[in-house]
């Protein structure tokens, strides 16, 4: 079976090479300015966050709007009720890092840099960019980078969200202080999604942490289910890019589903 997310490390290794000759280490450092945890602040004053992401394309199933800009779906995000916002920079979703530097420049909500963080470079980078928080993907790290990432990342006033999708990445998260936890509905070989991924795991997470399910939420019983279960929030990008009205989704999404 394909393996969709070890080929996405195995190219990122290219891009992050190729990066570090376009703009250097020590180019990065003398322009980077600290942040001061933004993204934790908001989730935390909210009862319900909604971490809306601007994507155009997912490696599974291609091209999920044709409709928006990455621009245009900031704004309608921050305009109907987002809590913080994800912007990938990541070439297999269509991302860019010029998309995430002119939503920095047009928005004042948090901004979460989805990417497939393999290398020291890359945070320093994130913020580089603007970004309040940055993705760490479990699965693609050891325990000891981990770690590692989540203190560097810290250290320049980022957030981390621990990305986890099994009982397996859970252990070695609930190991590290992090302060937020999603758990990805996404099979990360297969990149099928159900919200039952974060309904088996929500038993054993530890709810003194910042808790979002991720991926596979399009309808307001999918919110209504995994806030019921003690999700303090959701990350979500196909279930508002592809619906009818996005501005109307967000709402939804972000707290209208609770009213009905």
């Amino acid at each position: 079976m394909r393996d969709i997310l070890a080929e996405i490390v195995e190219k990122k290794k290219e891009i992050v090479r190729d990066a570090k000759k376009q703009l250097p280490i020590g180019e990065i450092m003398e322009n980077i300015s600290y942040a001061s945890f933004e993204g934790s602040h908001s989730l935390k004053k909210h009862g319900w966050s909604l971490i809306a992401e601007c994507k155009l394309q997912s490696p599974a199933k291609g091209r999920l709007t044709r409709s928006h800009s990455v621009l245009e779906l900031a704004k309608t995000y921050e305009k109907n009720g987002a809590t913080m916002l994800s912007v990938h920079t990541d070439p297999h979703f269509l991302g860019k890092n010029e998309d995430f530097i002119e939503v920095r420049k047009s928005v004042k909500l948090p901004l979460l840099r989805k990417d497939f963080i393999i290398d020291p470079y890359q945070i320093y980078e994130s913020r580089y960019l603007g970004a309040d928080a940055v993705l760490l993907i479990v699965r693609i790290l050891t325990p000891q980078l981990l770690k590692s990432f989540l203190y560097l990342t810290w250290s320049l006033g980022m957030d981390a969200l621990l990305e986890v999708h099994d009982e397996k990445d859970l252990d070695t998260a609930l190991r590290t202080p992090a302060h937020i936890i999603g758990i990805n509905n996404r099979n990360l070989v297969t990149f099928e999604t159900s919200i039952t991924e974060t309904l088996k795991l929500m038993p054993k997470v530890d709810k003194t942490r910042i808790i979002i399910s991720e991926s596979g939420v399009f309808t307001a019983d999918d919110v209504r289910t995994l806030k019921a279960a003690q999700c303090d929030g959701i990350l979500v990008g196909e279930g508002l890019v592809r619906a009818e009205d996005v501005a109307k989704q967000t709402r939804l999404f972000a707290g209208d589903a609770f009213k009905e």
